[in-house]
């Protein structure tokens, strides 16, 4: 099988299993490739040290990438029809120790409406959005942050202009305008926030908040009257707070500018489909955590309280109470 077939074989599978990630790994005399799933890693096939090579130099064509560089950090992309949709596809490849290359492919699917989200709670996220200002979400990795800040903008931006700022960009939607941080080109969050703001968005999306620059830029856009919507690192709704208060944000800054908190996991539910839980602290609640001298201990707002209703109501088991009560 020539190695374009074997490539299409391989989007093909990734594609029916709606997979996140593809990872091309050597491993001793051969390639061994695996899947990113919602439940984790999964090992799809192992192919020849020969084959794996052809394989990784013809994505790096299609990428754009340099098939000649087998050691340093590389990245590329390119938009391939898989079957009958089109995907974005993210390349980054890289070196070991004894110069054998590895890749990792992340698919970027066409923007569908998500249908894992709690109606009441995704509803109270766009009225809150509503009153625009910024609002901020957090949760680890794989946990539908930017699917969350899409939905909502996508909800509340016709005919309105919505701007995204993504290192990189994780979903694919062709009516917003999507720019991403390009460090090569020294191409970096505040530059791209600073241009953003003279395009004039009603709704700005930001990747994520990760330096005291990029957290004034985006606290002064929502103190001018835009709807911002963007993440941080933070384990809980409340510490949000906290590392907003790291980067220098002030009190009366936060007051005036941040309009909700939340914090969110993605978690199996009895039909074995994913089911979105997010907490939301809003209005009082928020403004007096804010103030506060010493950051709240209370971890969750009503984490732990909504997963017990979701297992009395039968929608989750003891399990996934038990592996996801601490957030």
């Amino acid at each position: 099988m020539e190695i374009a077939k074997i490539a299409e074989s391989i989007l093909l599978s990734a594609c029916e299993k709606k997979v996140s990630d593809i990872f091309i790994v050597p491993y001793s005399n051969t390639y061994q490739l695996n899947f990113r799933l919602m439940s984790g890693i999964s090992k799809f096939k192992e192919i020849s040290l020969e084959t794996g090579k052809e394989l990784l130099n013809f994505f790096k064509f299609h990428s754009e990438m340099d098939i000649a560089e087998h050691r340093r950090p590389q990245v590329g992309s390119w938009i391939k029809k898989v079957g009958k949709q089109e995907i974005f596809l993210r390349f980054s490849s890289i070196g070991n120790f004894t110069d054998q290359e590895s890749m990792v492919i992340r698919l970027i699917y066409p923007r569908h409406e998500n249908n894992y989200f709690y109606s009441d709670q995704l509803e109270e996220m766009v009225k809150l959005a509503a009153l625009r200002g910024m609002i901020i979400t957090s949760g680890p990795t794989g946990s539908g942050k930017t699917s969350t800040m899409y939905e909502i903008a996508r909800r509340l931006g016709k005919e309105k202009m919505v701007m995204t700022i993504e290192d990189p960009v994780e979903i694919w939607h062709p009516s917003f305008l999507q720019t991403q941080v390009n460090s090569a080109a020294g191409i970096f969050y505040p530059d791209l926030l600073k241009a953003a703001l003279r395009h004039r968005p009603d709704i700005l999306i930001i990747g994520e908040i990760r330096d005291k620059e990029t957290a004034r830029i985006a606290v002064n856009a929502a103190l001018s009257g835009h709807l911002v919507l963007a993440t941080v690192h933070a384990k809980s709704t409340f510490q949000t707070i906290a590392r907003l208060k790291g980067l220098g944000i002030s009190k009366p800054e936060l007051e005036n500018s941040l309009t909700a908190v939340s914090y969110q996991r993605l978690f199996p539910n009895r039909q074995g489909k994913l089911s979105c839980l997010i907490d939301i602290a809003s209005q009082e609640e928020l403004a007096i955590s804010i103030l506060e001298s010493k950051d709240r201990q209370i971890q969750f707002n009503q984490w732990e309280k909504n997963l017990m209703n979701l297992r009395k109501r039968g929608e989750i088991d003891e399990r996934t109470f038990s592996a996801f009560k601490n957030g």
